[in-house]
Protein backbone atom coordinates (compact mmCIF):
# COMPACT_ATOMS: atom_id res chain seq x y z
CA UNK A 1 0.00 0.00 0.00
CA UNK A 2 1.49 3.39 -1.50
CA UNK A 3 0.41 6.13 1.02
CA UNK A 4 -0.74 8.86 -1.48
CA UNK A 5 0.12 11.88 0.74
CA UNK A 6 1.85 13.07 4.38
CA UNK A 7 0.02 10.98 7.15
CA UNK A 8 1.43 9.43 10.23
CA UNK A 9 0.46 6.26 10.78
CA UNK A 10 1.83 4.83 14.06
CA UNK A 11 3.76 1.41 13.92
CA UNK A 12 4.26 -0.17 17.51
CA UNK A 13 6.41 2.25 19.58
CA UNK A 14 7.62 5.07 16.25
CA UNK A 15 5.84 7.53 14.26
CA UNK A 16 5.92 6.85 10.90
CA UNK A 17 5.56 9.24 7.91
CA UNK A 18 5.80 8.82 4.80
CA UNK A 19 5.97 11.99 2.14
CA UNK A 20 3.46 12.15 -0.58
CA UNK A 21 6.33 13.84 -2.44
CA UNK A 22 10.43 13.24 -2.09
CA UNK A 23 12.05 16.03 -0.95
CA UNK A 24 15.53 17.43 -1.70
CA UNK A 25 18.31 16.58 0.48
CA UNK A 26 20.51 19.38 2.24
CA UNK A 27 24.24 18.68 0.39
CA UNK A 28 26.05 18.75 3.40
CA UNK A 29 29.17 16.61 4.45
CA UNK A 30 29.97 14.60 6.96
CA UNK A 31 33.02 13.10 9.01
CA UNK A 32 33.45 9.35 8.85
CA UNK A 33 35.33 7.43 11.04
CA UNK A 34 38.20 7.16 9.21
CA UNK A 35 38.67 10.92 8.96
CA UNK A 36 37.26 11.42 5.51
CA UNK A 37 34.73 13.85 4.59
CA UNK A 38 31.50 12.27 2.65
CA UNK A 39 28.39 14.41 0.85
CA UNK A 40 25.10 12.64 0.93
CA UNK A 41 25.36 12.71 -2.78
CA UNK A 42 27.61 9.56 -2.39
CA UNK A 43 25.08 7.82 -1.03
CA UNK A 44 22.28 7.80 -3.48
CA UNK A 45 21.99 4.34 -5.64
CA UNK A 46 21.13 2.64 -2.17
CA UNK A 47 17.85 3.24 -0.14
CA UNK A 48 19.07 4.77 2.76
CA UNK A 49 18.37 5.28 6.52
CA UNK A 50 20.42 7.79 8.18
CA UNK A 51 19.46 7.51 12.02
CA UNK A 52 19.92 10.62 14.05
CA UNK A 53 20.93 9.80 17.91
CA UNK A 54 22.67 10.94 20.70
CA UNK A 55 25.08 8.78 22.79
CA UNK A 56 22.85 10.78 26.13
CA UNK A 57 19.73 9.67 24.79
CA UNK A 58 18.71 6.01 26.15
CA UNK A 59 16.40 5.11 23.79
CA UNK A 60 19.42 5.87 21.28
CA UNK A 61 21.39 3.52 22.95
CA UNK A 62 18.90 1.10 23.82
CA UNK A 63 18.14 0.39 20.48
CA UNK A 64 22.36 0.61 19.25
CA UNK A 65 21.94 -3.49 19.05
CA UNK A 66 19.17 -3.67 17.11
CA UNK A 67 20.23 -1.78 14.49
CA UNK A 68 23.74 -3.93 14.18
CA UNK A 69 20.83 -6.88 13.42
CA UNK A 70 19.22 -4.46 11.15
CA UNK A 71 22.92 -4.09 9.70
CA UNK A 72 23.41 -7.75 9.25
CA UNK A 73 19.80 -9.14 8.36
CA UNK A 74 19.68 -6.65 5.69
CA UNK A 75 23.34 -6.76 3.86
CA UNK A 76 23.31 -7.21 -0.05
CA UNK A 77 19.12 -6.10 -0.28
CA UNK A 78 20.54 -2.35 -1.36
CA UNK A 79 20.06 -0.70 2.37
CA UNK A 80 22.25 1.43 3.52
CA UNK A 81 21.93 2.49 7.37
CA UNK A 82 23.92 4.93 8.90
CA UNK A 83 24.22 6.63 12.40
CA UNK A 84 24.47 10.49 12.41
CA UNK A 85 25.54 12.26 15.91
CA UNK A 86 26.92 16.01 16.15
CA UNK A 87 30.44 16.94 16.98
CA UNK A 88 29.56 17.92 20.31
CA UNK A 89 29.54 13.77 21.13
CA UNK A 90 32.85 12.81 20.92
CA UNK A 91 36.41 13.88 21.44
CA UNK A 92 37.28 12.09 17.79
CA UNK A 93 35.97 9.87 16.02
CA UNK A 94 37.57 6.66 17.95
CA UNK A 95 36.11 7.42 21.09
CA UNK A 96 32.52 7.08 18.95
CA UNK A 97 33.83 3.70 17.54
CA UNK A 98 34.64 2.85 21.31
CA UNK A 99 31.31 3.44 22.26
CA UNK A 100 29.42 2.01 19.40
CA UNK A 101 31.46 -1.31 19.92
CA UNK A 102 30.72 -1.23 23.81
CA UNK A 103 27.02 -0.60 22.97
CA UNK A 104 26.66 -3.39 20.33
CA UNK A 105 26.89 -1.80 17.16
CA UNK A 106 30.46 -2.00 16.00
CA UNK A 107 29.81 -2.21 12.59
CA UNK A 108 27.04 -0.02 12.30
CA UNK A 109 28.41 2.87 9.80
CA UNK A 110 28.63 5.98 11.62
CA UNK A 111 29.26 9.50 10.99
CA UNK A 112 29.79 13.04 12.45
CA UNK A 113 27.71 15.93 11.65
CA UNK A 114 31.04 18.49 12.43
CA UNK A 115 28.77 21.21 13.08
CA UNK A 116 25.22 20.22 13.03
CA UNK A 117 24.37 21.65 10.29
CA UNK A 118 22.82 18.82 8.48
CA UNK A 119 20.85 17.91 11.72
CA UNK A 120 20.11 21.57 11.68
CA UNK A 121 19.03 22.19 8.00
CA UNK A 122 16.70 18.57 8.53
CA UNK A 123 14.86 20.25 11.48
CA UNK A 124 15.92 17.81 13.88
CA UNK A 125 15.66 18.98 17.42
CA UNK A 126 14.71 15.27 19.32
CA UNK A 127 16.45 12.19 19.21
CA UNK A 128 16.10 9.21 18.17
CA UNK A 129 15.17 10.51 14.45
CA UNK A 130 15.46 8.31 10.80
CA UNK A 131 15.71 10.05 7.73
CA UNK A 132 14.59 7.82 4.94
CA UNK A 133 16.24 8.71 1.70
CA UNK A 134 15.44 6.81 -1.65
CA UNK A 135 18.21 5.72 -4.39
CA UNK A 136 17.77 8.75 -5.73
CA UNK A 137 19.24 10.85 -2.54
CA UNK A 138 15.97 12.38 -1.72
CA UNK A 139 13.63 12.34 1.39
CA UNK A 140 11.07 10.38 1.45
CA UNK A 141 9.82 10.51 4.98
CA UNK A 142 11.12 9.98 8.79
CA UNK A 143 10.70 7.71 11.55
CA UNK A 144 10.38 9.40 14.92
CA UNK A 145 11.72 7.49 18.25
CA UNK A 146 13.05 4.13 18.98
CA UNK A 147 12.50 0.79 16.87
CA UNK A 148 13.59 -2.72 17.39
CA UNK A 149 15.20 -2.37 14.64
CA UNK A 150 16.35 -6.15 14.32
CA UNK A 151 12.52 -7.08 14.23
CA UNK A 152 11.50 -9.01 11.01
CA UNK A 153 8.41 -7.26 10.91
CA UNK A 154 10.51 -3.67 10.67
CA UNK A 155 12.74 -5.25 8.41
CA UNK A 156 9.88 -6.13 6.30
CA UNK A 157 8.36 -2.87 6.58
CA UNK A 158 11.23 -1.05 5.31
CA UNK A 159 11.87 -3.17 2.22
CA UNK A 160 8.47 -2.62 1.61
CA UNK A 161 8.77 1.27 1.61
CA UNK A 162 11.67 0.63 -0.39
CA UNK A 163 10.17 -1.69 -2.61
CA UNK A 164 7.25 0.99 -2.95
CA UNK A 165 9.95 4.07 -3.71
CA UNK A 166 11.52 1.41 -6.07
CA UNK A 167 8.34 0.89 -8.29
CA UNK A 168 6.99 4.81 -8.01
CA UNK A 169 10.51 5.84 -9.46
CA UNK A 170 10.13 3.18 -12.78
CA UNK A 171 6.35 4.39 -13.14
CA UNK A 172 7.68 8.28 -13.39
CA UNK A 173 10.66 7.08 -15.41
CA UNK A 174 8.01 4.85 -18.16
CA UNK A 175 5.75 7.92 -18.30
CA UNK A 176 8.14 10.15 -19.08
CA UNK A 177 9.38 7.82 -22.17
Amino acid sequence: MMLMFSQEVCARDRAVNIYAFSRAMPQRELLAQDGTHHKLSEFAGNFTILIFWSRNCMPCVRQLKTLQEFTSKTQGQGIRLALVSTSKEWKDSKEEKAFLSKYGAPNVESYIDEKGALTSDLGIYSSPNAVLINQKGEEIGRISGAADWGDEDVIEYINKIKTEQEEKENKKEKDTK
